[in-house]
């Protein structure tokens, strides 16, 4: 599961769509894409971001849900919390994967 976290935050864009979440949470993809254009000028399409989005979905870091028409996109910083306890928790043990 580390590995999946690692592999999706190693690229910039996906850091970028996790940085709109942060900023707001529950975007569609046209505004996650309208949002990567204006304040990045990244002119990526919607199918590359939407690849992005399967990427973090599948590392756990971004959960979505239909609701009607729309699919919305909101961050899940589950995973950073178990990594980041892994290693910052004292007495953790060291064979723990």
């Amino acid at each position: 599961m580390a590995e999946d976290v690692f592999k999706a935050l190693a690229d910039p864009t996906r850091r970028r769509i996790l940085d709109e979440l942060v900023e707001r949470d529950g975007q569609t993809l046209f505004e996650i894409c309208a949002r990567l254009v204006t304040k990045h000028g990244l002119g990526l399409s919607r199918q590359a971001v939407s690849q992005h989005l399967a990427v973090l979905e599948s590392a756990g870091l971004v959960l979505s849900r239909r609701e009607g028409r729309y699919k919305f996109h909101d961050l899940n910083t589950e995973p950073l919390e178990h990594i980041v306890t892994r290693w910052l928790s004292p007495g953790a043990p060291e064979g723990t994967p």
